[in-house]
C-alpha cells in the first residue's frame, strides 16, 4: 500500500477523530485530539490494511510560552507495509492522558520516562513512577524551564563520609583575560620573540 492511499485510508475511515494528516519525510503525520488516543490506536494496529504493530518511541515537545504546553508524540512503524506514523496531540500542563499500556505493553517504560522527564501523567498506567532521576529528585529535566544546572548536586563528601544531596552552589571565581589573539601569543611571549630576533 502507498503512503498516500495509507492516509485516504485513515481518513476516510476515522474522518471524525482526524484533525489533520500531512505526509512528509516518506512518512505519515497525524494530528488528533488526545480523547481518541485509544480508538485512533486501535485502528491502525489492527486493521489489515495499516497493521501498525509496533510502537517505536513515546516522546514530548514542551512549549512552555502555549496554553497547550506539550505536544506528545508516538512513534509506529508497520512492518508488513514498511510504514512509519507519527500521532500527536496538545496537552495543557496538568492534564492527565490515556495509557497505551493495554494496548502495546512497551509503553510502560516509556511512559515512564516521559512521566519523569516532562511531568505528564498516564491514567490506567500499571506503575507509574520515576525510571531515569534518582530518589527524591525535583522537578523534571526536559521542561524548558527546568535550570540546565538542576536544582541540586549529588556528591561524596569526605567530612561525612557518605554521598550527600545538595542545593548547587556555582562559584564564579575571578579571572583575568587578556583578550590577546591566542594566534600571536601573550605579551611576554611576543616580546621574547622579538628580543630573540633581534639577537639574531
Amino acid at each position: 500500500m502507498l503512503l498516500t492511499d495509507l492516509e485516504k485510508k485513515i481518513n476516510s475511515e476515522l474522518a471524525t477523530k482526524i484533525k489533520k494528516t500531512e505526509i512528509k519525510h516518506n512518512q505519515l503525520y497525524i494530528e488528533i485530539d488526545k480523547d481518541d488516543l485509544i480508538e485512533v490506536t486501535l485502528f491502525i494496529k489492527s486493521n489489515k490494511n495499516t497493521k501498525f504493530r509496533q510502537l517505536i518511541d513515546i516522546t514530548v515537545v514542551d512549549y512552555p510560552e502555549e496554553t497547550q504546553r506539550f505536544k506528545v508524540v508516538y512513534l509506529f512503524l508497520s512492518h508488513e507495509f514498511n510504514h512509519r506514523i507519527i500521532l500527536s496531540y496538545f496537552i495543557s500542563e496538568n492534564e492527565v492522558i490515556s495509557s497505551l499500556t493495554s494496548i502495546f505493553p512497551a509503553a510502560n517504560w516509556m511512559e515512564r520516562e516521559v512521566f519523569d522527564m516532562y511531568g505528564v501523567n498516564f491514567k490506567d498506567h500499571p506503575d507509574l513512577r520515576r525510571i531515569l532521576t534518582d530518589y527524591g529528585f525535583e522537578g523534571h529535566p526536559l521542561r524548558k524551564d527546568f535550570p540546565l544546572t538542576g536544582h541540586s548536586e549529588v556528591r561524596y563528601s569526605e567530612d561525612k563520609k557518605k554521598v550527600i544531596n545538595e542545593p548547587v552552589k556555582l562559584e564564579q571565581n575571578y579571572r583575568n583575560f587578556d583578550y590577546e589573539s591566542p594566534w600571536e601569543g601573550t605579551k611576554y611571549i611576543s616580546e621574547q620573540t622579538k628580543s630573540n630576533d633581534k639577537k639574531n
